[in-house]
């Protein structure tokens, strides 16, 4: 299935029972009076997010989704039947958008939560409403209220724990197909992942987290580039990113460090507040020179960037040091969740 992470759609909440305009007229009763029902509520329009789904694919192309409207009023005093609740299944991670104001209704971020995005018109009063010591034969009624109409936009962001950042041909896939059971492809040529790409990473019984790969960033991405930095969305939701450098780049003119800046630089471009995440320096790649070359090259990369953070030095091809990443990396979210548990208990202290 093709891989979607924006679509529109038009959402239409059912309209409102017509009220009914009738009297009680039963033999042996001469002061029958009004006796008109109200309509029925139109049925209202839901987003729904479910397990399973990975892509807004099922709408690619722009859809409508109609909410049954209410039945009207009868004699008797019956209320007409309530119009059916409309629920269309979106992936988790979705954010909602009024297409035509741009304010954000909604962010489906917990598998099962549910968002209303167009109400259903009320029933339209009965004769019998307008019931009153001065109005005793009413012949007024409501029409019913037509339902809410409004166009959608749909934008995906990956729920995942840990983002690959990068270069194309950084080794980016190479380490999620290490690390997980994920087989995004991989080849010898950049751009090789079209898509973002997700994987669970095992470190231990009930010890688990989510990887994201997204398409390599080059040099003036945030003005259209290679690929661009569309795909920058689904890293906004990650605790940690892990920034891939290939010490011994193809070319021989490329320079890790100048090509590591220049992607940091794009990051900032993009979101602020992504450039602020915590950023992991992975220098990968380190199997095509010997060992002490290997460590002496990632050293001297360290010192130019003046980077002081958390750095590893491994081979996503051959696996070497990435279990040693993983398990780092697995601490590091088990602490973060603790301090959340701790903060949100010491929150609901009285």
């Amino acid at each position: 299935m093709k891989f979607v992470d924006e679509a529109r759609l038009r959402v239409q909440a059912g309209n409102g029972g017509r009220g009914c305009l009738s009297f009680r007229r039963e033999k042996f009763v001469p002061f029958g009076g009004p006796d008109g029902g109200d309509g029925g509520h139109g049925g209202s329009v839901f987003l729904r997010a479910g397990e399973g789904i990975n892509t807004l694919a099922d709408f690619r192309i722009e859809r409508t989704f109609k909410a049954r409207s209410g039945e009207g009023g009868s004699g008797n005093g019956c209320t007409g039947r309530g119009g059916e609740d409309l629920y269309v299944a979106v992936p988790v991670g979705t954010v909602v958008t009024d297409a035509d104001t741009g304010e954000q209704l909604g962010d489906l971020t917990v598998a099962g939560a549910i968002l209303k995005v167009a109400e259903g018109g009320k029933g339209g009063w009965g004769n019998t409403r307008f019931k009153s010591s001065t109005n005793r034969a009413p012949r007024q009624f409501g029409p019913g209220l037509p339902g809410e109409k409004r166009t959608l936009g749909l934008e995906l962001k990956v729920i995942a724990d840990v983002g690959l950042l990068g270069l194309p041909n950084a080794g980016k896939s190479t380490l999620i197909r290490a690390l997980s059971s994920a087989r995004p492809k991989v080849a010898d040529y950049p751009f090789t992942t079209l898509y973002p790409n997700l994987g669970v990473v095992y470190c231990g019984e009930h010890r688990s987290f989510v990887m994201a790969d997204i398409p390599g960033l080059i040099e003036g991405a945030a003005d259209g580039a290679g690929l661009g930095i569309r795909f920058l969305r689904h890293l906004q939701r990650t605790r940690v990113l892990l920034h891939l450098v290939d010490i011994q780049p193809p070319d021989p003119a490329a320079d890790p460090v100048r090509d590591a800046r220049a992607i940091a630089a794009e990051l900032k471009k993009f979101d602020k507040s992504l450039a602020k995440k915590p950023r992991w320096l992975v220098l990968n790649k380190r199997d095509l020179l010997p060992d002490e070359e290997a460590e002496a090259l990632a050293a001297d990369i360290v010192k130019r960037l003046r980077y002081k953070g958390p750095r590893f030095l491994i081979s996503a091809a051959t696996g070497r040091g990435t279990r040693e990443l993983a398990e780092a990396l697995m601490q590091f979210i088990e602490q973060q969740a603790a301090e959340r548990a701790a903060a949100a208990a010491d929150a609901a202290a009285p």
